[in-house]
């Protein structure tokens, strides 16, 4: 066989008659021995050769019909050549008995080689070889018992009859653009699962060559493959393993966690899993040691094409694993059946082992623990079917890999489960009751945390009674997030209602905060910027239900939403200022006048965003409110029920930085509930406003009240005078409770102090602090104003 490259002038064929002469000869001979076909015409072969012995020696040992080869030396016109004689006798030809064909050695010798490449593929059954013509049927092969392929002849049969169609298709399609192009195809790695058991698992790396004459005719593609199956399996594993190492511990949820697991592992590596992990881990809390009759909960499950077996366990579900089984859990190695066959006997008469393991439908079983710093989290249970070979050591080895990295991303998950329910606990505990029902607004804080513990602890809120059935709103933001933040948001929370207790308005209240900030962040440990106070924003109102008017101020925060009941909803034009910390400059309050029914809406954190994310929603909502009912208040209604509507399409998806919302719908005192009287500097008219107290309580029925009352107003009325000059005014409020203040022009604050016995005055706050539930004194912008509070009866 040729190698494509030789050329046919190569070599010489000669005609020798019966005598050994030379009768006729091919254009090889001429150019090979030099001499014309004249010349050569007639000669004997013998004189041809330099070794006349060569000719009879091979004419005479010539079986016929077989040919018969020697090497020898021809005589040629530039000296002796090696040649080999190949001869064949024929029959049927006038005056011819021998074809002669003279070979050069050299190029005899690569004929010989190709003929045994040839035999050596052909004959050889770790390599398949596959000759196919140019429409792609089979034609020659070698024989590889274990390959329905080649271990029959070839019979023209197409790939699509021994292959499953897709398969079939994949490799028609690459043999074609090698039959088409010329451009060889060189180890192709496809599926190549055969038709007749196409639930086997088979991968082949093809390698293709076209086949064309000496005329340039395609005569076909010659394809060499080997079964790569294993080589692809384990090419899986490995891509399997770097595939869990990047797509685990992006999440710290552990329930995630487990599904991305679940997802990895099914459907490349087994056909059913599912994932228990002990209850303490999903709480947050340490795992501590793995006892027998430890709970699990199987958290998540993964049956690709149809649903979980009713047979097992299902999803939500306690699992208890009795010794053997916490004993090989706590071993930290994969136990592995690779017949579950075998083991249905064994357990038959144990439903709970039974519902653990017996899959329908499975062949292969193994369970791997899921341990982190020596500490049992769960377990991972996979099922394979027949159709995948059963589980190996080497799975073994790649499952317990892939469920180690899973252990410690669900107990990073864990962690920060524990800690982010810490700060949202802490946080809860220093915000306010939900919901307050008090004389002057009724109010609902709503407090949403972010998505991940970074977007938790820096929102929060704050309802404050003051006196005289006032109340203070506060809202407000600290820069952080996470223990520290709502560590920090407790101390201005706190901050906040100690200088509210002082009741000064709100701006001077944010003055002093500001200062407060400033010393506190002068504590801090440098580069600390989680749970920093320099920075936090703060919103502070008062509402008075006596006047009907709320004074309000902020620190570089939003202002609030007012939707009025007449139906106009906009945000209140206040001047935001600085946050506290920063610039120390004046806070410009502004007093907005209501109505009762009319609704405030304070936001913080997400909420104090964009349009249509945060305060934006907020406005459209009660403007759509507002539409709908014809008044945005929507006075029929809860305000907690307002809240809740108002804040489920922002739920829908919980923002990643966390959230407040307070909502207030502002009253107003009953008509008759408050009187007030001013009298001049003289001491004279205390008996005056005795008479004129003493009236008022029995007007409103609380004679029981009236002998304290009088030695309140006798007492603060006659200090006041003495003390302070006049005017001085007297005011009753009748709410909850009853309410006496005494508004003088002196700045000067009362102290309340023990007498000496040989004293003869001093006792008089004394005597108010027993009488009263309680009592306090404010600044006002004309002096100060004492007051008191005594439980109705």
């Amino acid at each position: 066989m040729s190698t494509g490259s030789e050329r046919p002038e190569d070599s010489a064929l000669l005609v020798i008659d019966h005598a050994g002469g030379v009768i006729a000869c091919t254009g090889g001979a001429v150019e090979l021995t030099g001499s014309t076909a004249a010349d050569l015409q007639g000669r004997p072969v013998q004189d041809l050769l330099t070794d006349p012995g060569a000719w009879p020696a091979l004419r005479d040992h010539t079986p016929a019909p077989a040919p018969r080869s020697v090497r020898t030396s021809l005589k040629c016109a530039g000296g002796p050549r090696g040649v080999q004689l190949d001869l064949l006798p024929v029959d049927g030809l006038l005056g011819a008995r021998f074809l002669l064909r003279l070979v050069p050695v050299d190029l005899a010798d690569r004929w010989d080689e190709n003929d045994a490449l040839l035999r050596a593929l052909f004959s050889q059954t770790g390599i398949g070889l596959a000759v196919h013509d140019a429409d792609l049927r089979l034609v020659r092969g070698n024989r590889l018992p274990n390959d329905p392929l080649l271990s029959t002849p070839p019979s023209g049969r197409r790939l699509d009859e021994v292959l499953v169609p897709e398969d079939a298709a994949s490799v028609d399609a690459q043999l074609r653009r090698v039959v088409a192009t010329g451009e060889p195809l060189i180890d192709f790695v496809t599926t190549a699962r055969l038709a007749e058991a196409p639930e086997r698992e088979r991968s082949v790396s093809l390698s293709a060559l076209r086949l064309a004459g000496r005329d340039g005719v395609v005569r076909g593609v010659a394809v060499t493959f080997t079964d790569v199956t294993e080589q692809e399996r384990a090419r899986r594993r490995s891509v399997l393993v770097g595939t869990a190492a990047s797509a685990l511990g992006r999440s710290l949820e552990v329930g995630r966690n487990t599904q991305v697991l679940a997802d990895l592992l099914v459907p490349g590596f087994a056909d059913l899993v599912c994932v228990d992990i002990t209850e303490a881990v999903l709480i947050g809390e340490e795992p501590g040691e793995f006892a027998t009759g430890a709970p699990l909960r199987r958290v998540t499950v993964l049956a690709p094409g149809g649903p979980w077996p009713r047979e097992l366990y299902p999803q939500g579900s306690v699992v208890r694993v009795k010794a053997y089984e916490s004993e090989r859990l706590r071993g930290g190695s994969a136990v592995i059946v690779p017949d579950i066959e075998e083991l249905r006997p064994r357990i038959a008469k144990d439903p709970e082992r039974c519902r653990l393991v017996l899959a329908p439908g499975t062949a292969s079983y193994m369970v791997v623990p899921l341990q982190a710093r020596g500490h049992v989290l769960g377990a991972v249970s996979l099922w394979r079917t027949a159709v995948q070979p059963p589980f190996d050591p080497r799975d073994a080895a790649v499952a317990e890999d892939i469920c180690s990295r899973a252990a410690l991303a669900i107990d990073n998950a864990r962690r920060y489960t524990r800690e982010r329910r810490t700060a949202e606990t802490l946080q809860r505990s220093l915000l306010p009751r939900p919901a307050l029902k008090l004389t002057a607004a009724d109010t609902a804080g709503i407090y949403v945390p972010g998505r991940t513990l970074a977007g938790t602890g820096g929102s929060w809120f704050d309802v404050i009674t003051l006196s005289s059935t006032r109340v203070a709103f506060v809202v407000g933001n600290v820069r952080g997030h996470g223990l520290n933040a709502a560590a920090a948001m407790g101390g201005l929370r706190t901050a906040v209602r100690t200088l509210a207790d002082l009741d000064p308005p709100p701006d001077e209240l944010l003055t002093h905060l500001d200062d407060l900030v400033v010393r506190l962040a002068d504590d801090e440990q440098p580069g600390d910027s989680d749970g920093s106070v320099r920075g936090a924003t703060c919103l502070y109102a008062v509402y008075d239900p006596v006047t009907a008017r709320c004074l309000m101020a902020g620190a570089g925060h939003a202002s609030p939403v007012l939707a009025r009941m007449s139906g106009e909803t906009d945000r209140v034009e206040l001047q935001a200022g600085p946050a506290l910390g920063l610039e120390g400059a004046p806070f410009e309050p502004v007093e907005v006048e209501l109505e009762p029914g009319d609704l405030l809406a304070f936001t913080a954190g997400s909420l104090s965003e964009a349009a249509g994310t945060g305060a934006g929603h907020v406005v459209e909502y009660l403007r759509a409110t507002a539409s709908r009912t014809g008044s945005a208040g929507s006075a029929g209604r809860a305000v907690t029920e307002i809240g809740r509507e108002m804040l489920a399409p922002f739920l829908a998806r919980p923002p990643d930085d966390d959230a407040a919302l307070l909502l207030a719908r502002v009253s107003a005192l009953p008509e008759g509930s408050v009187v007030a009287w001013e009298f001049p500097a003289d001491v004279r008219m205390v008996s005056d406003a005795r008479a004129l107290v003493t009236e008022r309580l029995a007007e409103w029925g609380l004679d029981e009240l009236a002998f304290t009352t009088e030695l309140i107003v006798s007492e603060l009325l006659t200090n006041a005078i003495r003390y302070a000059g006049g005017p001085v005014s007297v005011r009753l409020i009748k709410d909850q409770r009853l309410v006496c203040e005494v508004a003088d022009p002196s700045e000067t604050q009362p102290h309340l102090r023990r007498a000496r016995p040989t004293d003869e005055g001093g006792r008089g706050l004394f005597l108010i602090a027993q009488l009263t539930h309680r009592w306090g004194s404010r600044y006002t912008a004309s002096g100060k104003t004492i007051w008191t509070e005594q439980l109705l009866p």
